[in-house]
């Protein structure tokens, strides 16, 4: 049970938290102070930040829970991010910062026209809110709801019904995180978020490692964690395998060579929510070094996010209901931790929260303001009013993510929404950037077709089975719509290769019919000292080897 004494302890890491973020970013009075920080980042408030943006709640409530499910199959999320991260190192952030962008979108603009680049900032604005930032708050609300038993205080202290308080106690933690998330936000920018995200993310990275640790050794009833990892391994060794079969429903194993790298490097690579730390970097060679810190942070997270949920199924038992999964983390905290580390931990999780929910919200004002306000509306927009706009979309999105997400309770899982939906962007987005950096002369045109009909394809591809659920009703449709239910049905990463392949053919097609008459030239505009980081081409050797052991070792 959470103490007063846990209570205190979250409520004072919050305040000061939100309290040196706000301080260290004052005074951001231009663009690129706000949105980037002012360019100014080093290697481990990059590193630590995007470690602390990519992991919240969707881990510790949605990757738990599938881990609680399925096993440790869903770990190869974790460690693909890590090779994908070096090719991001290598070979996207010199080209990124050569030509001195602030966003992702803009970049399009340069090697195609202004209409890709509003069409990419269009997709993700909508999609930061409807998966980042709403996915964000409705795990976050789950977690904090089971941790602090919300709905039984409600219950006893209101008279509500058991419903009316769940549904109360989801709202208030809605609403909560998204109002304190979006004050600091709103007040200090990309460096009150990269701060808020090192302080929370240090939190957070250890304090999981202590669960994984306490869980581990009350697996082996207190003989250590060591004792506990060879015992529940050998009792488990089924459920450790990456390797499924090629038809598994989230996680096939063609995936792994096909679709699965399309939203890992969607995710690390052209993602404004992600990419923008990297942009934001005081030299090339500390936005490489902060990468790599990341990526080898990532090969160490399945231990502290995936066992876990695979070893709360064995310590909870009955008290774990197997169609709410979801919930095995809170459980397992509530469990294992005494008072005053069981607040530290919460401190820690809340934190992760607000960091990932600052993290996109400010990602998507970047992008709306500058890509497409600063763009159609106000080309001529000063410095100033580039802030104040970025703020007043700051506020406005913080609210349209709270009233959006209730509606994933109508979702399987947190984790399965999370990877779908990004399926709109991802592949689209990989296919525009792979071929417009490798083949210069590939028109906008192509680009723009690209762009509108890789969503139009992926919903046509995803909804039949959206549509049509169960044996029953299958079985009573026509042969050439059960054929198409058949396809619908195969794992969304399927749906995202062969997207990314079709669209692929049909730009380098367009451009053997209709190719540019000049190969375009990027521009070479950098604001920072772009020499590389030395030895970075070893450092990334080494984490590419050890993410292949460690694949290896879990096949």
């Amino acid at each position: 049970m959470v103490s007063s004494l846990d209570l205190l302890i979250l409520v004072a890491f919050l305040a000061v938290v939100a309290g040196i973020s706000i301080w260290v970013s004052r005074g951001e009075g231009t663009r690129a102070a706000y949105f980037l920080a002012g360019r100014g980042l080093g290697p481990w408030l990059i590193g630590l930040s995007l470690i602390a943006s990519n992991i919240s709640t969707e881990h510790f409530v949605g990757m738990t829970g599938r881990a609680a499910q399925s096993g440790f199959a869903v770990a190869v999320y974790e460690w693909l991010a890590a090779p994908a991260l070096v090719f991001v190192a290598w070979w996207l952030l010199p080209r990124f910062l050569r030509a001195g962008i602030y966003t992702v979108p803009e970049f399009l603009e340069y090697r195609f026209d202004r209409g890709c680049r509003s069409l990419l900032a269009a997709l993700m604005v909508i999609f930061f809110v409807l998966t980042v930032l709403a996915t964000v708050l409705y795990s976050g609300a789950t977690f904090l709801s089971g941790i602090l038993d919300l709905p039984s205080r409600l219950e006893s202290r209101f008279g509500l019904s058991p419903e009316a308080a769940r549904e109360w106690s989801f709202q208030i933690g809605v609403w909560g995180i998204g109002i304190a998330a979006g004050v600091y936000t709103v007040l200090g920018g990309l460096k009150a978020v990269v701060w808020s995200d090192l302080l929370q993310g240090s939190a957070l990275l250890i304090g999981g490692a202590v669960v994984s640790w306490l869980a581990l050794d009350a697996y082996a009833d207190g003989a250590g964690a060591w004792a506990g990892w060879r015992a529940f391994r050998e009792a488990e060794a089924d459920r450790f395998h990456l390797i499924r079969s090629w038809n598994d429903p989230q996680i096939p194993s063609l995936s792994l060579v096909t679709g699965l790298w399309i939203p890992v490097m969607f995710y690390w690579g052209l993602n404004q929510f992600i990419t923008q730390r990297t942009l934001a970097a005081g030299s090339l060679a500390r936005g490489q070094g902060g990468i790599l810190i990341a990526a080898a942070l990532k090969l160490a997270l399945p231990f502290i996010v995936v066992l876990p949920g695979m070893v709360g199924v064995e310590l909870l038992g009955e008290k774990l209901d197997p169609e709410h999964t979801d919930g095995v983390y809170p459980l397992l905290l509530r469990e294992l931790l005494p008072s005053g580390l069981l607040g530290l931990m919460l401190a820690a999780v809340a934190g992760a929260v607000m960091s990932t929910f600052n993290s996109g919200l400010n990602s998507a004002a970047t992008v709306f303001t500058l890509d497409l306000w600063g763009v159609h509306v106000r080309p001529d927009m000063a410095e100033g009013d580039a802030v104040r706009v970025g703020r007043r979309v700051t506020a406005l999105l913080a609210v349209a993510a709270c009233l959006w997400a209730p509606v994933i309770h109508f979702f399987s899982g947190v984790f399965d929404y999370i990877q779908e939906l990004w399926g709109f962007v991802s592949a689209p987005t990989c296919a525009v950037f792979f071929i417009g950096l490798l083949r210069p002369r590939v028109p906008a045109g192509a680009a723009r077709t690209a762009l509108i009909a890789g969503p139009l394809v992926y919903l046509a591809s995803r909804a039949p089975s959206w549509i049509w659920k169960g044996e029953a009703v299958v079985a009573g449709l026509p042969a050439p719509l059960r054929a198409l239910h058949a396809y619908s049905s195969m794992a969304f990463l399927y749906h995202m290769f062969a997207i990314f392949i079709a669209l692929c053919l049909m730009m380098l097609v367009w451009e053997r019919r209709r190719p540019l008459t000049a190969a375009v030239v990027l521009p070479d505009r950098a604001a920072v000292d772009l020499a590389p980081l030395p030895r970075v081409r070893l450092a990334g050797f080494a984490v590419l080897v050890a993410t292949l052991g460690l694949v290896l070792l879990f096949w």
